[in-house]
């Protein structure tokens, strides 16, 4: 009978939950001795800048991200966002966070020793603008630390549609991975090639310190046949297509001659 409880569409969970994820990850660690994932390496290069006396920001900071693990342990930690229901569910509850775009940051200039950036730069719409905002908070030899998709990996083949698509795409990442729909934003892809990033650093006055692609064959790993034919796949690619790009940009120190 229309309408009736027996007919009503049951919600389905995510086509690859992040336990599960986690999970092949751990067996593709034990494939690959010594690798670890992009957020991994990420938090140990942030870990690797902090001291006592650290001014950070979080840099898109949304709900919370690998800030919010140390922000307590720092002189000060604050967060900017431009989505207000976000900031207003951030996790670490105390920590300081404003309203603001990396186009025009609401902070003094030399501000910050370290600024983190976090599945931002490939929405970003005017990069070079906010790199040049990044370089005029940071404070001299200051670090801006990032993570994002690299676009010359072919699983960004389906996120390019995002790019054309923008409603395909905040339709489907939630069902394939469980993201919320309203945290599914535009993808615009400007920042998202090594060349890219080398190219903009030297336009804003930022020297590269680290710039590293990292393999993950987990995002296709729906089943066990999917993740070996991930594995494979990824042995098979060029040593710069990984899938995400992790890099560290500096403020130079200028000496007086």
């Amino acid at each position: 009978m229309a309408g009736s409880r027996h007919n009503a569409a049951v919600p389905r969970g995510p086509a690859l939950p992040l336990d599960v994820q986690n999970s092949y990850r751990v067996r593709y660690r034990a494939m690959r001795p010594g690798w670890t994932s992009s957020g991994e390496q990420l938090e140990a290069l942030v870990r690797s800048y902090l001291t006592a006396d650290s001014t950070v920001m979080d840099l898109g900071c949304g709900r919370g991200g690998v800030v919010e693990l140390f922000w307590r342990d720092v002189k000060l930690a604050a967060g900017v966002d431009p989505d207000v229901p976000s900031l207003a569910e951030h996790r670490a509850q105390g920590m300081p966070v404003v309203t603001g775009r990396g186009e025009q940051l609401p902070f003094a200039g030399e501000s910050f020793d370290l600024i983190v950036c976090i599945w931002v730069l490939e929405h970003l719409r005017s990069p070079e603008g906010v790199l040049s905002e990044v370089r005029r908070v940071l404070r001299p030899g200051g670090h801006f630390v990032f993570l994002t998709p690299n676009l010359q990996n072919p699983l960004l083949a389906f996120n390019r549609l995002g790019r054309l698509l923008p409603q395909l795409q905040r339709r489907l990442v939630p069902r394939l991975y469980g993201r919320v729909e309203a945290d599914t934003f535009p993808v615009q892809y400007r920042a998202n090639t090594a060349s890219a990033i080398r190219t903009l650093a030297a336009r804003t006055g930022l020297q590269i310190a680290d710039l590293r692609t990292i393999p993950d064959p987990t995002y296709l790993a729906f089943n066990r046949f999917m993740f070996r034919a991930s594995v494979i796949s990824e042995r098979l690619l060029p040593r710069g297509w990984g899938v995400h790009l992790l890099g560290d940009l500096i403020r130079p120190v200028v000496t007086s001659s």
